[in-house]
């Protein structure tokens, strides 16, 4: 079990950082800077402006966060074919 328990909140890609990192604002219109999971990272799944995330953030820093996961928008419908 953790020390702390991770706050999860819901926000929107504002803008896209150098170094993998996002400008995300969340739900009560605060604005933090964001990267990717390890799992969303390793999987390749990319993420664009305007996109509805899933970040983690620790009681600790409220500017910094973690994008766990990433809503499907409408047409994102089933994936293509794998590159080999």
């Amino acid at each position: 079990m953790a020390k702390e328990a991770l706050l999860t909140l819901e926000g929107r890609i504002d803008e896209i950082l150098p170094d993998g990192r996002f400008a995300v604002i969340l739900e009560n219109d605060h604005r933090i800077i964001a990267y990717t999971a390890g799992k969303m990272r390793k999987f390749r799944i990319r993420s664009v402006v305007g996109d509805h995330v899933r970040v983690e953030m620790t009681p600790y820093d409220l500017q910094k966060g973690r994008i766990v996961f990433r809503e499907r928008g409408p047409g994102g419908g089933p994936p293509g074919q794998r590159r080999r």
